[in-house]
């Protein structure tokens, strides 16, 4: 486990996790691969960052379970086991010290990447929260799901949820706290899923609110309630959290996401707050995509996040850094 603040670059680590049968569309499994292809390693490299591509996540030592797998749970068997690994896999990238960095792969790998995390920092007691940047809440469980694809499950099996308690198999799991779980740009919710959300009373920046107020004053105070908690910040990006128009790449378009620069500005506003300590890219579907235009302004979002600019300005000197 690293105590102290490490000296820069900062470290980076790399994961594929090529899963797309939480998804009702295949192809996510050429994520990770698209975005080595559009330049990530490259790109990172070219912004001062130490960077270690780690390849694809392996399940060969992964035994499947006996549980009985919970009712409208397509493939949850699939599911749990590239879950148990990588909530290891990132649990150990979190003591390492790196800044991981997981390419999906459809939403389900947030179920092991982020449970990994929570537990990490639980460890060494910080709080830690979610931004799940994303056209939809996935809030749903085995209860409220009207198609049983489980990657509309992750986040509210992140939020300890019941139905799928036995996911994890004798790997700790380390339930988010409601209120540290941060849905924004969120347009396409189910109606059994709207209900559970407003009960849990989770933080949702809807589309309509981006309108509104702007989407610079909404991350602000994302950003804030972070800070004030002297929190960790893990962004959950993805990719149709942006409008069709920008990324038709991926499997469930929904019209009316974010634009390019604002997109930009959510990224350059992250980095500039020095919080985040870790991502996921999820749902990209290179077989969708127009001659890779999605993966590369994926690539492009991933550079601002990490501190490429238009113009040189000033910004923390803890932006992107490893964890104290």
């Amino acid at each position: 486990m690293t105590d102290t603040l490490e000296t820069s670059p900062p470290r980076v680590a790399l994961l594929g996790v090529p899963v797309e049968i939480g998804a009702s569309q295949r192809g996510t499994l050429m994520g990770p691969a698209a975005l080595r292809t559009a330049g990530l390693v490259t790109l990172l490299g070219s912004l001062g960052l130490d960077v270690t591509d780690c390849g694809d996540l392996r399940m060969d030592d992964i035994a499947e379970l006996a549980d009985v797998p919970p009712e409208n749970t397509k493939h949850y068997r699939e599911i749990q086991r590239w879950v148990r690994a990588l909530s290891r896999r990132s649990h150990e990238f979190a003591r390492s010290g790196a800044v991981p960095i997981f390419l999906g792969g459809d939403h389900t790998l947030s179920m092991g990447s982020v449970n990994g995390l929570a537990r990490y920092w639980h460890e060494i007691g910080r709080e830690f929260f979610v931004l799940w940047l994303d056209a939809h809440a996935d809030y749903n469980t085995p209860a409220t799901t009207l198609s049983g694809n489980m990657h509309g499950m992750s986040a509210a099996f992140l939020c300890g949820e019941p139905g799928l308690d036995n996911l994890l198999g004798d790997e700790p799991r380390t339930a988010l706290a409601p209120e540290r779980l941060e849905l924004f740009g969120i347009r396409s919710v189910d109606r059994p899923e709207r209900d559970l959300l407003r009960q849990r009373h989770i933080n949702i920046t809807d589309m309509r609110a981006v309108d509104e107020f702007g989407v610079g004053v909404l991350i602000g105070r994302v950003i804030d309630r972070v800070r004030t908690r002297n929190g960790v910040l893990h962004v959950s990006f993805d990719v149709d959290f942006l409008d069709p128009c920008t990324a038709p790449g991926v499997g469930t378009t929904v019209p009316g996401g974010a634009t390019y620069r604002e997109a930009h500005l959510v990224m350059e506003m992250l980095h500039d707050c020095g919080l985040v300590r870790s991502v996921d890219i999820v749902e990209l579907n290179p077989f969708l995509d127009e001659r890779g235009r999605t993966a590369r302004t994926v690539v492009e979002l991933i550079g601002s996040l990490f501190g490429q600019q238009i113009i040189d300005r000033p910004t923390p000197s803890n932006a992107i850094a490893p964890q104290d």
